[in-house]
């Protein structure tokens, strides 16, 4: 089915207004019951059926959907993902931070809800790293292949997102409606297309474009992570033509400047600037987020290519820290040890994925 003829002013409007009943049923047992998020925080693996039993319904109706079969998943696709990320493991986790993360921000009504999180600006080390540790649970080998190890992962992520719905429309007295629903379904698509369709063209702007064929791969992989992420997979691309439209009908709706979208890349360049131990990296973070984004999101943001550098140089700078941090090509185990410590050493803590602790004082 061609998808194209779905993405529409009106269709993309609709998806503005919906959000995750699922999850957000899911959500209001735990605030009714906050006993559950420590509970949740501290399974290590994915509950079995038997693990559910005493959770209130709705619930247990969450969790259970994440164990029920799926039969569409294309296992040559996913075996190329993890070919794919095995081989550029370092080089798709940088698009993340200087692509992925700093474009969501010039999309002015999404950034709305991402600015009303304190810890975005004022624990940007930690949610960064969550983040990243989000993605590598994706891309652990074998993921949705031999195993769904990720799912825990995934089933928190999610979580957190009505979690955030919820905190929004219960205490930002200041929320435009005009904005959407905050972690709408547009949203959610949106950042999966930021997350795959986007890291690949960050991949071709360094001259490491992995083709067509990767690029659906990655597509079909994400659109499995959507899937269990709550996403309306209805409107997700299946081609790289419908992911290319998708994403300009998106843009057109939404990139445009605001006061949050500064607030956050700013805050984002500083935090890199801080702790980048790659000096050639870290002093040139603006450039090399503004390069990644383009002048148009880069214009939103109100920041710019600082430092005049060839094409061909932007690849070369990121290899050569990869080179000094992991070696050439390391694997999935030694990117995760690496990154697992440098966070810690960072931030004082480790990094673990976590639903808000209600039980916290």
């Amino acid at each position: 089915m061609d998808k194209i003829k779905l993405y529409t002013e009106e269709n993309l409007g609709k998806l503005r207004l919906g959000g995750d009943e699922l999850a957000d049923a899911a959500v209001i047992s735990i605030l009714e019951n906050p006993g559950f998020s420590a509970t949740i925080n501290n399974w290590v693996s994915f509950p079995k059926i038997e693990q559910l039993e005493g959770f209130p319904k709705p619930l247990k109706s969450y969790f259970e959907f994440f164990l029920t079969p799926i039969d569409w998943i294309d296992q040559v696709e996913v075996l190329k993902v993890h070919d794919f990320f095995a081989k550029e493991g370092n080089f798709y986790l940088s698009m993340l931070g200087f692509y992925s993360l700093p474009y969501c921000y010039a999309f002015a009504d999404g950034a709305q809800v991402l600015i009303r999180s304190m810890r975005i600006t004022e624990e940007i080390g930690m949610r960064l790293a969550e983040t990243t540790l989000f993605v590598m649970d994706l891309f652990s080998p074998d993921n949705f292949h031999l195993h769904q190890d990720a799912q825990l992962s995934i089933a928190k992520v999610r979580l957190i997102h009505a979690f955030s719905r919820c905190f929004v429309k219960l205490h930002s007295k200041d929320w435009n409606t005009a904005w959407g629903l905050p972690i709408n379904q547009e949203d959610m698509i949106g950042t999966n297309l930021a997350f795959s369709l986007m890291v690949i063209r960050g991949l071709e702007k360094i001259n490491k474009f992995p083709g067509k064929d990767t690029l659906e791969a990655v597509l079909h992989y994400w659109k499995i992570v959507g899937y269990f992420m709550g996403i309306n997979i209805d409107y997700w691309p299946n081609t790289s033509k419908e992911a290319f439209e998708l994403e300009k009908l998106i843009r057109k709706r939404h990139l445009r400047s605001s006061e949050a979208g500064q607030n956050l890349v700013k805050a984002l360049i500083q935090f890199y600037e801080d702790t980048i131990p790659d000096q050639n990296i870290s002093t040139l973070s603006e450039t090399l987020i503004s390069y990644f984004i383009g002048k148009e999101a880069s214009d939103a943001l109100a920041i710019r290519e600082r430092v005049a550098i060839p094409k061909s140089f932007y690849g070369l700078m990121l290899e050569l820290s990869f080179l000094k941090q992991s070696g050439r090509r390391p694997s999935y185990a030694q990117l995760r040890s690496q990154f697992l410590s440098q966070t810690e050493a960072n931030l004082g803590k480790k990094v673990k994925l976590s639903i808000p602790d209600l039980n916290r004082s």
